[in-house]
């Protein structure tokens, strides 16, 4: 392999691996996003039960 090919070898590896983490982070950012939103609709499902008087164990 000559040293030009090694080195745009190393440099897509490098990209990628940028490009990866990049898309790692966008997820993790979606993940906790959605877990927010759950959360808060949860919240919500209880505080509509608990006003038309029904109580939820779940």
């Amino acid at each position: 392999m000559s040293v030009a090919s090694t080195n745009q070898t190393r440099l897509t590896e490098s990209m990628k691996n940028l490009y990866q983490a990049d898309q790692q982070v966008k997820f993790l950012h979606l993940q906790a996003e959605v877990e927010t939103l759950l959360v808060q609709l949860q919240a919500l499902k209880q505080q509509r039960l608990t006003a038309a008087g029904v109580r939820e164990d779940n």
